[in-house]
């Protein structure tokens, strides 16, 4: 697993009866990869993973891989409501032919450090895959802070990566300062991508580019070689996009607007129900003006 460029965070394609739609999920990853995704996310939040069963993600890792061949590596989300249970998932995954893991925090319980570490710690060691530590404080009241994940890097050798979702881009030039590249830092809020990559990150676990690959890329690829002018007007337009994925609603969000782009279905399971009222009024707004503005990369 490498864990630089943009790898997309990749959503679950669902028919009607709300069962997953696997000929549209690998058709879709492929497409993602066609587009200069390096690598694949797969059972994450905005691929509905607290809906998933077990095997449901194991199966999506089979197909992903399957799909990807040997042009992007994948990595499954590790998420559970008990340690046992994301252990079982860790060590099942590289089987499925995960090359990585992407490590959250337990649903539902969130606590102090000494329980937090010792969760994902188990989660790391139970496996010799390499693992992105997952931080998102806003969704999971758990903040892994810049000295704690410096001290899971210590002593953990298989964990090689953090996406930083805590919507503070300081954070990025504090783990660089502790770790130096012993971590590779991704930005994981799509609106905060083109401060993160001037503050050191070099990878983007990316939302809206379920629908927008190639302008994904494109802006990642700007940032990164400090193409300041042709990242700035890119960042311009997609910004409205972007912000989508930073909201309580941002699955429905961004399925709509892969549905609306030709690339999905707006399916999501319950508790999640179907944009209605001024959430969709919102979504449309934003996506006309997006696609009547869209610039020629």
């Amino acid at each position: 697993m490498h864990w630089k460029g943009v790898i997309p965070a990749v959503t679950t394609n669902l028919k009607a009866d709300l069962s997953v739609d696997h000929a549209a999920f690998g058709a879709h990853c492929r497409w993602l990869v066609d587009a200069g995704c390096t690598g694949l996310v797969v059972g994450g939040s905005l691929g509905e993973a607290a809906t998933l069963t077990f095997d449901e993600k194991i199966a999506l890792v089979r197909t992903a891989v399957e799909a990807a061949g040997k042009r992007a590596p994948v990595a499954l989300g590790i998420a559970a409501l008990s340690t046992a249970e994301a252990v079982a998932l860790a060590r099942t995954a590289g089987s499925a032919g995960a090359q990585g893991l992407m490590v959250l925090p337990p649903y539902v319980y969130s606590s102090d450090w000494r329980e937090m570490k010792a969760h994902v710690g188990a989660v790391i060691a139970a496996t010799k895959l390499s693992c992105l530590l997952y931080n998102n404080p806003p969704a999971y009241k758990t903040d892994f802070l810049p000295g704690q994940i410096a001290e899971l890097a210590t002593e953990h050798a298989n964990l090689h990566a953090v996406k930083e979702s805590s919507g503070d881009v300081r954070r990025v030039t504090a783990i660089r300062a502790l770790c130096g590249r012993r971590l590779d830092i991704l930005v994981g809020m799509d609106d905060a991508i083109v401060e993160g990559v001037y503050a050191g990150a070099v990878g983007w676990i990316a939302g809206l580019v379920n629908a927008f690959p190639e302008e994904s890329v494109a802006l990642f690829d700007y940032a990164s070689r400090g193409d300041k002018a042709r990242a700035h007007a890119l960042y311009s337009w997609f910004l409205p996009l972007l912000r989508l994925d930073t909201v309580p609603k941002f699955v429905q969000l961004i399925k709509w607007v892969q549905a609306e782009v030709g690339r999905g279905t707006p399916f999501v399971r319950p508790p999640r129900l179907p944009l209605d009222g001024a959430d969709l009024e919102l979504a449309k707004a934003v996506l006309a003006k997006a696609l009547k503005e869209r610039p020629r990369l």
